[in-house]
């Protein structure tokens, strides 16, 4: 997107008052030329109709303050820094409804005789707690739009509206619910595509190679080329789930997107971690559409498995966003924790101090992380013309004092317990830590009498059979 020609202050005033000014930030986080991070000290954000008009440092802003500048709501940056919104790449909301209900487990058990059978008694009641609660806690951590993998997506839906954030939507399907289940993930995705004022955009969910068969694959690439739609899809999770692919089909899960024409379009990979190098790094560098990869290096060591390789990954022109993964897998849809990790799992597996550095995991957790789930263009740094989501993040703490690297303070020292503010196109979610959009404790309250019934076991089915 190039952005539009500045103006000066007083043609800036001229156009009537702001809807929103966030005034005297220590830094706001921007992107130069090239999109690498850079900071603005002392600065300001001018939001209009949702959209970012500029970003002033303070000379500017005086300036514009000289000539009239008036708008509707003022939030004060005074000892924070001022970030893009995060963005969590691949999450499944409505399990935070089963955080912590089955720990140390390897992943054939936790999925078999775990999660799906208690999945298999969801309620669409649940599913809206459990995705208002997930919604509470991005706003919290400083998330601003989230990509979500799941059912009943139309519910999920209704909470990002009413929540104010901005998200990304797949309702998910597997082959053994027949066409059905396919038609139903792209009538949702038609249905709810510009919802919420244009802050819910919508893809194709299938599962999983694993559980999605290749001609399903194939039919899901055509439809997503007719009408445009990104296609979200857990791959090659882990090591043993490629191995077991080339064994039964002769090809790695990647190598079964690419026969189906899925990176022939727009497509996000979940995890990525048991990639084969040799195989599929040519494989990722031969796609002809836009495909990205989601990095969920919690989850990932909880199970024991690799890390994404991200460092490959980046070498192969491929997007690499941040992501938590489900809250019943993961515990926590804490992006900020996702991007400390990644810089510092990186650091371990490359066996490389120097990578990946603050300022490229800045990077993964703002450019790369919108251009992973297909809004590249409207978010994901804070530059005229972008859609105003960002957060304003407390550093005055001790454990964020003194600074002498801003962009290691963030990713290293601080927490998203620092956010202060978290804002949606221009509309303020939490102010001064204070929710005001979700009511946590009713919906707590209202999850936890659910609870003894979705959780009993034995009334509950397998709704398919996870294999590693």
């Amino acid at each position: 997107m190039t952005p539009p020609p500045a103006q000066g202050p007083a043609e800036l005033v001229s156009q009537g008052p702001f809807d929103l000014v966030v005034t005297g930030c220590d830094a706001v986080l921007t992107h130069d030329s090239e999109g690498e991070v850079s900071f603005v000290e002392d600065a300001s954000v001018l939001v209009r109709d949702g959209v970012v008009v500029a970003v002033t440092d303070a000379a500017r802003t005086a300036a514009l303050e000289a000539a009239g500048l008036a708008a509707r709501e003022r939030v004060e940056g005074r000892g924070t820094v001022a970030l893009p919104g995060l963005v969590n790449c691949h999450t499944h909301t409505p399990m935070v409804a089963l955080r912590g209900i089955a720990e140390d487990l390897p992943a054939e058990e936790w999925f078999n005789d775990w999660i799906w059978p208690i999945e298999s008694q969801l309620t669409e009641r649940v599913v809206e707690l459990g995705a208002r609660l997930a919604c509470a806690e991005m706003i919290r951590g400083g998330v601003t739009t989230f990509a979500d993998h799941y059912f009943a997506m139309d519910t999920v839906a209704a909470v990002t509206e009413e929540t104010g954030l901005r998200a990304v939507l797949g309702q998910a399907y597997f082959s053994s619910q027949g066409a059905e289940g396919r038609a139903a993930s792209l009538d949702f995705a038609l249905r709810q595509r510009g919802a919420a004022g244009g802050r819910i955009t919508t893809c194709l969910a299938p599962h999983a190679p694993y559980t999605v068969d290749p001609d399903d694959l194939a039919a899901t690439a055509e439809l997503a080329r007719e009408h445009g739609l990104l296609v979200h899809i857990h791959a090659a999770e882990n090591r043993a789930q490629t191995d077991n692919s080339l064994a039964r089909h002769g090809r790695t899960p990647l190598e079964i997107l690419a026969r189906a024409g899925l990176m022939d379009g727009e497509l996000l990979i979940a995890h990525a971690t048991g990639l084969d190098p040799a195989r599929d790094l040519p494989v990722l560098r031969g796609a002809t559409g836009r495909v990205a990869v989601a990095c969920a290096p919690r989850g990932y060591l909880k199970f024991g498995w690799d890390t994404t390789p991200v460092r490959a990954l980046r070498d192969a022109g491929i997007p690499v966003g941040l992501a938590t993964d489900g809250a019943a897998s993961n515990n926590t849809l804490d992006v900020w924790e996702s991007m400390t990790l990644t810089a510092l799992v990186q650091k371990y597996v490359t066996r490389d101090p120097s990578w990946l550095t603050a300022r490229q995991a800045l990077h993964h957790a703002t450019v790369q992380s919108a251009r992973a789930v297909g809004l590249g263009e409207r978010i994901g740094s804070i530059a005229p013309g972008r859609r105003a989501d960002l957060v304003l993040v407390d550093l005055t703490g001790p454990h964020t004092q003194p600074v002498h690297d801003l962009a290691a303070t963030l990713v290293h020292s601080a927490r998203s317990a620092d956010v202060r503010t978290t804002i949606v196109e221009g509309r303020v979610l939490m102010r001064d830590r204070r929710l005001l959009t979700v009511d946590v404790p009713s919906a707590v309250s209202e999850l936890a009498e659910l609870l003894p019934a979705l959780v009993d076991r034995s009334h509950g089915r397998r709704i398919q059979e996870y294999e590693a």
